[in-house]
C-alpha cells in the first residue's frame, strides 16, 4: 500500500506515521508513506525522525490548498489518511479565515484529486466538537451537528464535504471522530503539555470557568488503532466516532496533573472562561466497537503518568 498523510508532522498524524512503518506493521510490509505537511507552528519536522530513514518514507513540504501539488502527489497512491488542520479553538475565536482556508478548501481540494485520480479510501480524521455540547448521554454518528467554535465549525463543513463526495460522486470517503487526545509530542498549546510543561517549570497553569467541563480522553495510540480500523475494514460513506472511555471534569484533570507534577493548587489561576465553551462533550463509540472490534486499550491513569514522563524526559530537546 502507498499511503498519503497529510499534516503528519503533527501530533496525530505523526504517531499514525510512526505507527504504520514501526515493526508492528499493521498495514503490512511494503507500506510506502509520503507526508504532506506545511509546517505551520503545529508541525514539528522532529516528530518523525523515528521514521525519516525508513525506506518507505517520503516527505513533501506543501500546502493542501496548493492544488496543483496535491495533483502531483496523489497519482499512485493506495488511499489518503487526512489529518491535516488548524485545530486550536482559541485561535480560531481570534481569526476564523485560517481554519476555513484549511479546514474546508483544503479538504476540498484533496477530494477533488481523489476523485480525479481515484484514490481510495479517503480517511477524514475529524473531531467530536462537531457536534457541541451533550448535558447526559452521548453523540451516535447520526446525531446533528451542533458546532460552537469556528474550529469545530469549519470541521464540520469538511466532514459534510467529504460525506457529499462519496453521495454525489460515490468516492470512498470514511469519517472518524475523536475525543480529546492526549500522549508524547503534543503541540504545547493543548491543555495536557501546557500544564505538564509550565508546571514541571514552576509557572501557573490557566483553569477556565468554574473547571466543571466535561472531555472524555483518549490515548493517541488508541486513536490511531480506530482509525487504522476503519481505513482496512470500515464502510465507505459511514462516520465512526472514537472514544477513549475516561470522562473528566477539568478540575479533575487538573488535580491530576497537579499530582504528577508534584505541585498544589496555589499553581493554579482561574481565568474567565472561553467565549462559547461547550459544558460536555461524549461521543458514543459502540458503532466502532460492534462493527470492527475497537475497544481502547490505554488506562488513563498509566497513560497520562507516561505523557508525564515523556515532556519531563525531553525539557530541552523538545521544549524548552
Amino acid at each position: 500500500m502507498r499511503l498519503l498523510v497529510t499534516g503528519a508532522a503533527g501530533f496525530i498524524g505523526s504517531h499514525f506515521v510512526r505507527k504504520v512503518l514501526g515493526p508492528d506493521r499493521p498495514l503490512g510490509d511494503g507500506v510506502r508513506v509520503t507526508v504532506l505537511d506545511s509546517l505551520t507552528y503545529a508541525g514539528r519536522p522532529e516528530n518523525l525522525d523515528p521514521v525519516r530513514h525508513h525506506p518507505g518514507f517520503r516527505f513533501v513540504h506543501g500546502d493542501i490548498t496548493d492544488a496543483a501539488l496535491v495533483d502531483r502527489l496523489l497519482p499512485g497512491h493506495d488511499a489518503v489518511a487526512h489529518f491535516a488542520a488548524e485545530s486550536h479553538v482559541d485561535r480560531s475565536i481570534e481569526a476564523a479565515d485560517v481554519f476555513v482556508r484549511t479546514n474546508v478548501l483544503g479538504t476540498q481540494t484533496l477530494l477533488d484529486a481523489a476523485l480525479r485520480h481515484g484514490t481510495v479510501p479517503f480517511l477524514q480524521v475529524s473531531t467530536d466538537e462537531v457536534y457541541g455540547s451533550v448535558p447526559v448521554g452521548s453523540f451516535a454518528e447520526d446525531a446533528p451537528l451542533r458546532p460552537s467554535s469556528p474550529y469545530a465549525a469549519s470541521k464540520a463543513a469538511g466532514d459534510l464535504l467529504a460525506l457529499s463526495y462519496h453521495r454525489t460522486h460515490g468516492l470512498d470517503v470514511r469519517v472518524t471522530r475523536c475525543s480529546n487526545n492526549y500522549g508524547p509530542y503534543q503541540g504545547t498549546e493543548k491543555v495536557i503539555p501546557l500544564f505538564v510543561t509550565n508546571l514541571l517549570r514552576g509557572r501557573p497553569v490557566p483553569l477556565y470557568g468554574d473547571g466543571e467541563h466535561v472531555r472524555d480522553w483518549l490515548h493517541v495510540d488508541d486513536h490511531c488503532q480506530g482509525l487504522l480500523a476503519v481505513l482496512t475494514a470500515g464502510r465507505p460513506g459511514e462516520v465512526y466516532n472514537i472514544g477513549g472511555g475516561t470522562e473528566l471534569t477539568n478540575k479533575q484533570l487538573t488535580a491530576a496533573l497537579l499530582d504528577a507534577c508534584g505541585a498544589g493548587w496555589d499553581s493554579v489561576t482561574r481565568v474567565a472562561d472561553r467565549k462559547g465553551h461547550d459544558r460536555r462533550y461524549a461521543v458514543d463509540w459502540s458503532k466502532i466497537h460492534r462493527e470492527l472490534g475497537y475497544t481502547p486499550r490505554h488506562d488513563f491513569a498509566a497513560g497520562l503518568a507516561d505523557t508525564v514522563r515523556w515532556y519531563r524526559d525531553h525539557h530541552g530537546s523538545w521544549w524548552s
